[in-house]
């Protein structure tokens, strides 16, 4: 007897989005996730591996898309969804098993189909800066495979969240280059 292959899930799968009520303020940056090291995040080095700070990065993207209205429903019925066509991660500080995490999201920028946002990782209690992922989304009519507007309403709540946070200072972090710096000889 054959069983289904265990797939990946978020914390947050099967949770509805909640409804988007206009007059709320909306926090600049946004501070929706906040979940501590588990056990299966931390490798041979005793810390936690890499691969799993994109995995909480994206936990906290599934956090923000359920802040804007997207959940199961939103891929599932409307076949729309926002996938991931970049990411950059800068790793700063370790972080060890059972340590709390707390995550901000930011909006750099957006148009009609694509959203640059921006993760800060840092420590639930201490505070300090632990790692920054920065991604380019871009939304998808998933019936058709390819890049599509936004729905008029959608559109409207990440324009909203880019307003609230477009007077926060753009991190250090984010558009930097992957590269060996070297000095120039003079």
């Amino acid at each position: 007897m054959s069983s289904s292959p265990k797939r990946l899930s978020t914390p947050l799968e099967g949770t509805p989005a909640k409804a988007w009520d206009a007059s709320a303020p909306i926090a600049a940056p946004l501070c929706l996730h906040q979940p501590h090291v588990l056990a299966e995040w931390v490798d041979y080095n005793g810390h936690m591996s890499e691969s799993c700070f994109l995995l909480v990065f994206g936990d906290n993207s599934d956090a923000y898309f359920r802040f804007i209205g997207i959940d199961e429903s939103y891929r599932d019925v409307d076949k729309q969804s926002f996938y991931t066509v970049q990411t950059h991660i800068h790793n700063i500080r370790e972080v060890s098993e059972g340590e709390p995490l707390r995550l901000t999201l930011q909006v750099l920028d957006m148009d009609d189909k694509r959203m640059h946002i921006f993760h800060a990782m840092y420590h639930g209690t201490d505070g300090y800066l632990i790692a920054t992922g920065e991604q380019m989304l871009v939304h998808v009519d998933m019936a058709h495979g390819r890049a599509a507007p936004m729905p008029d309403a959608l559109h409207q709540r990440v324009a909203a969240v880019h307003r609230a946070h477009s007077a926060l200072p753009r991190p250090a972090q984010a558009g930097q280059p992957l590269g060996i710096r070297r000095k120039t000889l003079t």
